[in-house]
């Protein structure tokens, strides 16, 4: 296998957001880089993100962003602080791509189109310093515990510094293939074994019947196998062949951890407490009061879940409104409040938006993304045991943790660890 002399300062391995983003950052500083992406196209899963619109960051401090990370916050800190949302946001305005805020402080283009966030990542990566490649990395070479080379399908590239940016293992056809995880693991690293985060959740209980339908201003809880609270959102949901999906149960999946038994809890009229709840049946059964129970509830509930709704109470659809116990109201009243779904367990990490699980972050330097193991590898974005809530902080993490890498690189301010080497083989 042939070996070609790099003259390149950084050899970036993906074409996703992290490594599209850590380009352009890196010939801004000056340095001279090589990116390799496997796709005819970069930026192929960013195309798709947020159903085609890209939600870039979410517009909060950085304190903020830390709070929606449910592992490993801390390792992100200083990531997050360097670069936090409101850089993310100066960096696609100043290369073309207007943003706007929506609910939840969640950032978009103005255009409603990824395409748009990608063309600002293009702009802001054009340069004669960077040399662009369509190549699959087959792995990574060290001696003396320092990164000297990438293997390719085409050959061997020699070089000092690698920025590994090959996402995780969730929607495997744009390229997250998990290779970036063997590539690593194959130099020492403990990879956290993947799993699907924001990931559709899956019940076997009667809300299939409830299939398309979609709510809004809902309030989810998911509760542990004792019952207790462990998250808790409002917002949207959908039902779905399998289960539930929509942003609370996605966002909901991100706690779940593996092996334990949950179950979701909806107040489906989180505006109501239980005293103005009742006044409302009172007032809808009086309306109503010659109609059945199928049809005097429809002021209150969407027509699809009237029936699950009534056969979870006992109560007949055919039941004339005003023949309508209290006991019955009662029951009606807890269903509403405490809507029970029962989780068998998450959708396949195929289907997930992010991967959890990945490089162990004991094993990065949290300044500079580093490796603690094999000097001049570097590591951003999804590759990382890092991740979010819907809501953009995923791709935040993204940008950060890229930032850090490239300024790490190209920045001698930064504080060096203790000159450690290490043999690989002994690992």
């Amino acid at each position: 296998m042939s070996m070609k002399r790099s003259t390149n300062d950084l050899v970036i391995v993906g074409g996703g957001a992290a490594g599209m983003f850590a380009a352009a950052q890196a010939v801004k500083r000056g340095l001279r880089v090589l990116l390799l992406e496997q796709n005819d196209r970069l930026g192929k899963k960013l195309a798709i993100t947020g159903k085609g619109r890209c939600n870039v960051t979410n517009r909060c401090a950085p304190e903020d962003v830390l709070k929606n990370i449910p592992r490993n916050p801390r390792f992100l800190y200083s990531a997050i602080c360097g670069f936090p949302p409101e850089r993310t946001m100066a960096f696609f305005e100043e290369n073309g791509c207007p943003l706007k805020t929506e609910r939840g402080n969640r950032v978009f283009p103005v255009s409603d189109r990824s395409a748009d966030v990608i063309a600002a990542l293009e702009r802001a990566m054009r340069s004669p310093l960077l040399e662009r490649r369509q190549e699959a990395v087959r792995g990574l070479l060290a001696q003396e515990g320092r990164i000297v080379g990438v293997k390719t399908q085409n050959g061997v590239i020699s070089c000092e510094k690698v920025l590994l940016c090959t996402g995780g293992a969730s929607y495997p056809l744009t390229g997250s293939t998990g290779d970036g995880y063997r590539m690593a693991k194959e130099l020492g690293h403990n990879i956290i074994a993947p799993t699907g985060s924001l990931v559709p959740l899956i019940s076997d209980s009667d809300c299939v019947r409830l299939q398309g339908l979609s709510l809004r201003n809902t309030e989810l809880k998911l509760l542990d196998k004792k019952g207790k609270t462990v998250f808790q959102e409002f917002g949207e949901l959908l039902f779905t062949h399998f289960g539930i999906s929509g942003p609370m149960a996605l966002s909901a999946s991100a706690q779940m951890k593996e092996g334990e038994h949950y179950s979701v809890s909806l107040d489906l009229k989180p505006a109501l407490n239980e005293s103005k709840l009742d006044a409302r049946f009172l007032r809808d059964l009086e309306k109503y009061a010659n109609r059945s129970m199928e049809n005097a509830l429809a002021d209150l509930y969407p027509r699809s879940m009237i029936p699950v709704l009534l056969e979870r109470c006992g109560i007949d659809p055919s039941m004339q409104a005003n023949a309508l116990t209290k006991r019955l109201r009662r029951s009606l009243l807890e269903q509403t409040k405490r809507f029970i779904i029962p989780i068998s367990g998450t959708r396949p990490v195929e289907e997930a938006i992010i991967t959890r699980g990945g490089v162990d972050v004991k094993q990065i330097h949290p300044k500079t993304m580093e490796s603690k193991l094999v000097e001049g590898l570097y590591f951003a974005g999804e590759i990382i045991d890092c991740d979010a809530y819907t809501g953009g902080f995923n791709l935040q993490i993204a940008w950060a943790t890229a930032y850090s890498a490239v300024y790490a690189i190209a920045d001698s301010r930064f504080d060096k660890p203790a000159d450690k080497r290490y043999n690989i083989e002994s690992f």
